[in-house]
């Protein structure tokens, strides 16, 4: 018995020992390190694709992150020993990695410059422009019918200035996409495509460049021999194909564009402009700023839009002329309150003629004003300030002349306006013409605006040309029109964003419990049972969740370095 007892005992020592000595094995190791081991190539240009090698990765893309500087990196593979990673434009160093809590500094890498590649004149044949080179436009750049131009994703297009125009015509580089040519430019969110100025960082304006011209095959209202604006010189046409394609603008942003060729009226080239543009068409996720003239600016045609911006720009944020009859969704504009152009800048201008014409409300005799511009914007926001909007001249700090209206309607214009607000303007709505023409459009419904809110302004509503304040009153404040007016001393109410109103840093996300995001206060129904408009019943561009501007938009361009 004593032997069996000791040979227990004894078990019991060794499993005892064996014990102790696995904890101690567990106590000494220690917990996985995260390490950055080395770069391949160890010099890369932005936009390409390097191999990061370590340890303790996370073996989940999104779970790791990797800033070269302070710019964050797109990682596209990833294991617990290799992440795949996009250099960011504007890359710095050093490279750093975080994950599974723990962070490390990379090895010595080097940022450098990409080849550049001139284009001017005509182009001929369809070409593919890569994010390994930077291209720079001079002069008029001429997209033929026929021809297609792809542009991958992280792609950097510059604009050259009027003196780098080789013709010697001092016309700043602008892109004109020719009836029967394509742009296909589509960016990601991690990886969008700009186009920018040729200056370097620090040194860049408004009117650099030209901008982007698309010229499409649907209707509008003018004669045949209409030329585009901007001394582009190519006719426009009697085309009818609504469904014509121009081809794609996704994750797209132009910057410093929009320049004035001479100083007569209608002699510009907005940051995007789009003649007869059809619906076949992709537009989505485009922001322009600093336009030397408007933002956005459409001449008739049929095209979609959603996702627009409009930042500091010169002129109007969204212009519409010449018979346009297509549907946008969610935009946002900002202003710089110091900054306004000679003409009284907007955030929507709306003619259906050009000044002078139907002054009687009598219609044209080229295609009778038919169609009528006549688009439907939905979920539209328009900043200026939150301070004491202001009908002054900015000639003395870097504009030309005044604000004036978040709606310029005029000229027998039909646009509508739904679910929309705007903060800040010296006016609200300014219906402006005939009663035969722009108040009859507003009367029978053509024209709708419908579920927006005007906030800071000097006056909300207004009439000119032969519409009184007392029309376009009656005509704003009917009941079942759902429009609000919010006095400066209550703006606070709409618990808007804090940095609606930032230059550099803008969030526009209003709180949860704002009047904007009632549902039982937005438009519905109507000319929102189009298939094209998303549910969204709130007003202005965004409910209090969704932040559609992440990854993709830039509010600094001035100092961004895009020779990388």
């Amino acid at each position: 018995m004593n032997r069996f007892t000791r040979w227990g005992n004894l078990i019991l020592l060794v499993v005892g020992l064996i014990s102790f000595i696995a904890a101690c094995k567990n106590e000494d190791s220690p917990a996985p390190v995260l390490s950055v081991t080395g770069i391949s190539p160890t010099s890369a240009p932005a936009g390409t694709t390097v191999v990061i090698t370590g340890t303790n990765f996370n073996a989940t893309p999104a779970s790791n992150t990797v800033t070269f500087g302070t710019v964050s990196a797109s990682v596209v593979a990833a294991s617990t020993t290799q992440l795949s990673v996009i250099v960011p434009t504007g890359a710095g160093t050093p490279i750093s990695v975080t994950a599974n809590g723990q962070s490390a500094q990379g090895p010595a890498f080097s940022i450098s410059a990409k080849p550049v590649v001139t284009k001017t004149g005509s182009l001929t044949v369809s070409e593919t422009w890569t994010s390994g080179n930077v291209y720079l436009l001079r002069g008029f750049v001429n997209v033929k019918p026929g021809v297609v131009i792809t542009i991958q994703p992280g792609t950097i297009i510059k604009g050259g200035t009027v003196d780098e125009d080789p013709t010697g015509s001092k016309r700043g580089g602008t892109l004109i996409v020719e009836q029967g040519a394509r742009l296909e430019a589509v960016g990601t969110a991690q990886q969008p495509i700009v186009f920018t100025s040729n200056r370097a960082a620090g040194s860049r304006k408004s009117g650099d460049w030209g901008g982007i011209v698309l010229i499409g095959k649907a209707p509008h209202n003018r004669p045949a021999s209409q030329s585009a604006e901007g001394g582009i010189g190519i006719q426009l046409g009697a085309f009818t194909e609504s469904t014509d394609n121009s081809g794609s603008l996704r994750y797209v942003r132009i910057e410093f564009g929009g320049i004035a060729l001479t100083s007569e009226a209608n002699s510009e080239i907005n940051g995007l402009t789009m003649y007869g543009v059809g619906s076949g068409t992709t537009i989505d996720h485009v922001q322009v700023s600093y336009s030397g003239d408007d933002s956005f600016e459409w001449f008739g045609g049929t095209v979609n839009a959603k996702y627009l911006v409009a930042f500091r720009g010169f002129d109007d944020d969204f212009d519409t002329d010449w018979g346009y009859t297509g549907k946008v969704q969610f935009g946002v504009s900002l202003r710089d309150p110091q900054v306004a152009d000679q003409s009284s800048s907007n955030c929507f201008e709306s003619d259906n003629f050009n000044s002078g014409e139907n002054a009687g409300g009598v219609a044209l005799t080229a295609n009778n004003g038919l169609p009528l511009t006549q688009p439907t914007f939905a979920n539209i926001s328009g900043f200026l300030t939150s301070g004491t909007p202001s009908t002054a001249s900015t000639s003395g700090t870097g504009g030309s002349g005044p604000y004036q209206s978040a709606m310029h309607l005029r000229r027998n214009t039909a646009i509508s306006i739904i679910n929309s607000v705007f903060v800040g303007w010296p006016e609200g709505l300014r219906l402006d013409g005939t009663t035969t023409g722009t108040l009859n459009n507003a009367s029978t419904g053509a024209l709708e605006v419908q579920g927006v809110t005007v906030a800071n302004s000097l006056t909300a509503v207004r009439g000119a040309g032969n519409i009184t304040n007392d029309q376009a009153t009656a005509y704003f404040s009917l009941a079942a029109r759902k429009n609000t007016v919010i006095a400066s001393s209550d703006l606070a109410s709409l618990l808007l964003n804090a940095n609606s109103f930032s230059l550099t840093a803008p969030s526009f996300l209003p709180g949860i419990s704002s009047p904007l995001l009632v549902s039982a206060n937005a438009a519905t129904g109507g000319k929102l049972s189009d298939s094209f408009f998303t549910s969204a019943p709130y007003r202005g561009a965004f409910n209090g969740t969704d932040n559609w501007l992440s990854g993709w938009t830039n509010f600094n361009p001035q100092n961004t370095n895009y020779d990388q």
